[in-house]
């Protein structure tokens, strides 16, 4: 397969990855091994989720029993710290061809199918660096090579067949790995920091929802205290009710087989994974035929109904809009459009009031869930209509502010990861130097 030729400085040397290679192997145990064969201790296994892009990802960590090992694979497998790693096989998140260095401190470790590990004469090329260069380079090198449609595949004679680019000598290969290094921590830390703005946005925004569906936009209004020790005190002039009180109908989704009424196309048919406190994903979604939808009419959807999900992320609610009407649902709590006023209801359900509820009667460990049989009784805090619609209205302009500037801010992390991949791209390949050590000017986009 042809490769695309790297163009860095005429004094690099250009040759295949084999070339430096002292040994290479590829991962022994493929769909053998499964996860009722890892143990606590022993042997770590390096699995293709260890592997990223420059980075190891120590979590997740597998292991396997060392006599299961020894019995099975020769000597000429061991990953020792240094041993540059490589996926053999890439998604569309994932990249092919992707590599990184094994960290000191794994003892003893192996890589499993579609893994490969190459260990580097280390007189000639530094595995940070080299590393590093093929991270930079995967997707527009392997892309060219790789097999297979669905999931992308490269073997590992065309992994060692990659072309490398090496400085003449070590010294200036650790440079730019340690200039590479400090301009990804620092643009790291400035991710992090936008990172946590966001977060902090999010949950000022929780904070001021539940505020105002709990205590009203009046901040004089006189207050009675509740019996219930998350809602202690609302305007005197609500009521508390139940949620089987304030909506005329409650039923769960499509449970049985849902699958069997998925559509190439029709009317949206909603899933838990679809809703969002920002909305539904009608174009995304799975469809329902017409018909299908017809003939389960106790969960077909008419605007103004909101939808609950019940497994995953259990709480989490959206009003059905009118580009929703007559669809469908599976395995969702439906709540009925009752004498209330939708939105209102939503940005309630989505609050720490009711949340908080859930989270008591939620189960399950790998997926939390909850009963429509304890989602009936939850308590919510009922103002008059027209207060309903104030409270609405106010949150929905908030809302939308918020999200404005999480967006924005999402934008900026993401031209920052974009920044730092191309610096770190342009370092190994020798497009600027690192000598003069100075530190990438205007972080910061605009």
């Amino acid at each position: 397969m042809k490769q695309q030729h790297l163009k860095v400085p005429s004094h690099w040397k250009v040759l295949a990855l084999a070339r430096i290679c002292l040994s290479k192997c590829d991962g022994p145990f493929g769909s053998s091994i499964k996860s009722e064969n890892y143990v606590a201790a022993g042997v770590r296994v390096i699995r293709l989720q260890n592997i990223g892009a420059g980075e190891f990802r120590d979590a997740d960590a597998a292991y396997l029993d060392e006599d299961y090992v020894r019995t099975r694979i020769g000597d000429g497998h061991w990953v020792e710290p240094n041993d540059v790693l490589m996926a053999g096989l890439g998604d569309e998140n994932n990249p092919l061809g992707r590599t990184c260095v094994a960290p000191p401190g794994l003892g003893r470790a192996i890589v499993k199918a579609d893994c490969y590990r190459l260990r580097l004469d280390n007189t000639r090329a530094e595995p940070a660096f080299v590393s590093l260069q093929l991270a930079s380079t995967s997707v527009a090198e392997c892309g060219a090579m790789a097999t297979g449609s669905t999931r992308q595949r490269l073997n590992l004679g065309l992994a060692t067949a990659r072309v490398v680019a090496l400085p003449p000598t070590l010294e200036e290969q650790r440079a730019i790995v340690a200039w590479s290094e400090r301009e990804a921590a620092r643009i790291g830390a400035l991710i992090e920091k936008k990172t946590r703005f966001i977060e902090l946005l999010r949950e000022k925004r929780q904070a001021q929802i539940t505020n105002w569906v709990t205590r009203g936009l009046d901040a004089h209004a006189s207050l009675q205290h509740t019996k219930h020790s998350y809602l202690q005190a609302i305007p005197s002039h609500w009521t508390v009710k139940r949620l089987k009180y304030l909506s005329d109908g409650l039923t769960v989704g499509i449970v049985v087989n849902p699958s069997e009424y998925v559509a190439d196309e029709g009317l949206p048919f909603i899933y838990g994974g679809d809703i969002s406190e920002d909305g539904l994903d009608l174009v995304g979604c799975r469809r329902i035929a017409v018909e299908q939808s017809n003939a389960n009419a106790k969960t077909r959807l008419r605007a103004g109904d909101l939808v609950t999900v019940r497994v995953g992320e259990p709480g989490v609610t959206a009003v059905v809009p009118p580009e929703g009407e007559g669809g469908n649902c599976a395995s969702v709590m439906l709540i009925r459009k009752g004498e209330f006023d939708s939105d209102w209801l939503c940005f309630v359900m989505n609050s720490r009031i009711v949340r908080h509820q859930v989270e008591v009667v939620q189960y399950g460990a790998a997926q939390e869930q909850f009963n429509i049989g304890h989602a009936v009784d939850f308590f919510l805090p009922l103002p008059p209509i027209h207060e309903q619609r104030q409270i609405a209205n106010m949150s929905k302009a908030y809302v939308a502010r918020v999200g404005a500037l999480c967006r924005q801010t999402q934008r900026s992390i993401d031209l920052l990861r974009e920044r730092r991949s191309a610096l770190i791209t342009a370092a190994v390949t020798g497009q600027i130097d690192v000598r003069a050590e100075h530190p990438a000017e205007d972080l910061e986009p605009a």
